[in-house]
């Protein structure tokens, strides 16, 4: 067996910033009422009239950073896979598009739907292609294009307010030091709470024909849903259950941690998590008050901008947490 590490980070978010106060132009909202309840101040939405950013071409973008810091070029990587909610188009998936944007050799790429969780499932999956042997590096990608799919209005604010649009991605590859790199990663699901926050249709159970039929000015079932309060309780829960597993698998405590890195869902969620754990806010990286949630991408574009501060050393224990859609949630360990 091999052990995989990551040689390479990078992310993209797009140029145009919309604060919490530009929101006001379509809702009924503060900047004092979404901060108190997400700890966000602004985040980026593609601006159609002056960008052709997509998810992919978004994926595409970090991607080839991440490459380059790699010391690598496209024709090294092995394998894409492809963390989204939002790709370019029901199908094909975002990991072709990303093949072809970077006009890459023939290598497969997958896709993987597991919302905010996403990037954490990615890794795992980039970890066993390598420890496995059958691939050596790995190109882990994830991107969101949230804010052509909000709902624009004071009905829609409280999930509105919360995403943005970006894209992170990692190169994970083969490694012979058995004292660094990815050491663990811990999965789970539970689909009996996949309708607290979801998007029902367009789908395949809700095709688009029977929406327009129905021209029903109140249905809501084509823009996100989310039951806040019970996904925060959740949340919670999960966070913590995760961070443990992937302690007690490798022998650690709750002091060994260098840096925790969650999924940027809710600040008010990462704080009791820090609270809880008893950590420092150095122990903790948070950028969702310029980001939002950017779900898949959130993990990629905060564990980038943590290693660009020199907020990470070598040997440090990094810990990577997500709980989203689904409900799934996740960890991974690594030792830096």
């Amino acid at each position: 067996m091999y052990t995989s590490r990551i040689t390479g980070l990078g992310y993209y978010v797009p140029e145009n910033v919309v604060t919490n106060d530009d929101l006001k132009q379509w809702m009924d909202t503060s900047d004092e009422w979404i901060q108190e309840r997400t700890g966000i101040k602004e985040r980026r939405w593609i601006d159609t009239k002056i960008s052709d950013d997509t998810t992919s071409s978004m994926g595409a973008k970090a991607a080839e950073i991440a490459i380059e810091r790699a010391g690598l070029t496209k024709d090294d990587i092995d394998f894409i896979v492809f963390a989204t909610l939002s790709p370019d188009m029901y199908f094909p998936g975002g990991g072709v598009r990303v093949q072809d944007y970077l006009d890459m050799p023939t290598i497969g790429a997958l896709d993987v739907r597991n919302q905010c969780s996403g990037f954490v499932y990615a890794m795992s999956v980039a970890d066993q292609f390598v420890k496995s042997g059958m691939y050596k590096n790995v190109l882990v990608i994830g991107s969101e294009n949230h804010s052509g799919g909000l709902e624009r209005s004071t009905r829609g604010r409280h999930v509105t307010v919360i995403f943005g649009d970006g894209a992170g991605a990692a190169v994970v590859s083969r490694s012979d030091d058995e004292n660094r790199g990815i050491l663990s990663s811990h999965l789970h699901s539970e689909g009996k709470h996949a309708g607290e926050l979801s998007l029902l249709g367009p789908s395949t159970g809700r095709w688009v024909d029977a929406i327009m039929e129905e021209n029903d000015p109140d249905d809501v079932s084509y823009y996100p849903h989310m039951n806040g309060q019970f996904v925060f309780k959740h949340a919670v829960v999960r966070f913590s259950e995760a961070i443990i597993e992937g302690l007690q698998a490798n022998g650690l405590e709750k002091e060994d941690i260098d840096m925790l890195i969650p999924h940027q869902a809710n600040l008010r969620i990462a704080q009791f998590i820090q609270r809880k754990f008893r950590l420092s806010d150095d122990q903790v990286y948070n950028n969702i008050m310029n980001y939002g949630n950017t779900t898949a991408a959130s993990i990629p574009i905060a564990l980038t901008e943590v290693w660009e501060k020199g907020k990470i050393k070598e040997g440090d224990i990094v810990i990577l947490a997500a709980f989203g859609s689904g409900f799934t949630w996740g960890s991974v360990v690594m030792r830096w």
